[in-house]
């Protein structure tokens, strides 16, 4: 991989040895709940082969370990030319930053969900304007672990794209690809884990108090411990000296599904944060029947003002404690 943009002086055919290939696979509604539609980009749309289109926007299945399940994924092509794809599966996983569904890049190594599924073809070409529905298998080992397995079946566009024309077009490619999103159930025990961890608070508050409105960013992870997906809901607490309640509210812009054993960090912004109090903010997580909390104190002091005033103690003292020892040499010289 270059380390920056260079201008394209070689063969579109050397060119492709110097591309790198930048994952861009669809992130399928990171914030938002399932809806009923197929992962669709405007030029292609990868979902179950169903009666209609939409009817079944996800695949959910279920299976016990040792078990092969069948189905059948289309890939529609709605452009004016004939595309050809790579079919693969891959893992999905809650990206760190903000929770979204994403999934496994092709050079990324598979495995669980993304490792099971086999396509009858792996390559597919797909007339204008058209669709083709093609088979796959997906196995579960024998010694797979109960619970949620989440994945994707992926149409990765073949066509490596440049960015830039002429002289302006740099050493980089794009591939894009569509993901239809895998729910599997896999039989045994559920067991549902939800933790708050590492709670810290940044505040940020003017230097003379009054002049601004102050605020703390406080900042957790939440770690799905279980082995089953949660929707997970968080709700915010401040107290401050001698347990007043400063700030109570429900927090938003979490995933709609936080995948088994994955962990995420997240922020939330508490706009008029005391500027002269001390106290802990708490997060409590909920979510199918488990809940968990986490929390982190604060102190919030006036530093300026507590500087002036600190400093101009400590100069009164010494100021008196000179005083004092002038008075005694004049005492010892009389």
């Amino acid at each position: 991989m270059t380390k920056g943009p260079a201008p394209v002086r070689t063969p579109y055919a050397l060119l492709r040895h110097v591309l790198a290939l930048l994952g861009a696979l669809l992130l399928l509604g990171a914030q938002e709940a399932p809806a009923a539609s197929a992962a669709d980009n405007g030029e292609w749309a990868v979902y179950p082969a169903a009666s209609q289109l939409g009817s079944r926007p996800y695949f959910y299945l279920s299976a016990d370990p040792g078990d092969t399940v069948t189905d059948r994924v289309t890939v529609a092509n709605k452009t004016a030319a004939p595309l050809t794809f790579l079919l693969y599966g891959a893992d999905a996983y809650n990206t760190e930053r903000d929770g979204g569904f994403a999934v496994r890049t092709r050079q990324e190594q598979q495995t669980g969900t993304g490792a099971w599924i086999r396509p009858a073809r792996d390559r597919v070409t797909v007339p204008a304007r058209s669709a083709v529905t093609v088979p796959y298998t997906l196995t579960v080992p024998a010694t797979a672990e109960p619970g949620d397995h989440a994945g994707a079946l992926v149409a990765l566009d073949e066509r490596i794209a440049r960015a830039g024309t002429g002289r302006d077009a740099v050493a980089l490619g794009v591939q894009r690809a569509v993901a239809a999103r895998v729910h599997l159930r896999v039989g045994g025990p559920t067991v549902p884990a939800l933790s708050v961890e590492d709670v810290t608070l940044v505040q940020h508050r003017p230097l003379v108090p009054g002049t601004r409105t102050s605020r703390a960013v406080v900042s957790y992870t939440l770690h799905n411990r279980g082995n089953v997906t949660l929707d997970p809901r968080v709700a915010l607490r401040a107290e401050g000296a001698f347990g007043r309640t400063l700030l109570t509210r429900d927090l938003g812009r979490l995933p709609a599904a936080l995948l088994p054993r994955q962990k995420i960090r997240l922020t939330a912004e508490w706009t008029g944060s005391p500027q002269l109090d001390w106290g802990d903010v708490t997060l409590t997580a909920t979510a199918q029947d488990v809940r968990a909390s986490g929390r982190a104190g604060f102190l919030a002091l006036p530093w300026l003002p507590l500087a002036v005033l600190l400093t101009g103690t400590a100069g009164g003292a010494l100021a008196l404690r000179l005083r004092r020892r002038r008075s005694a040499r004049g005492d010892a010289s009389t």
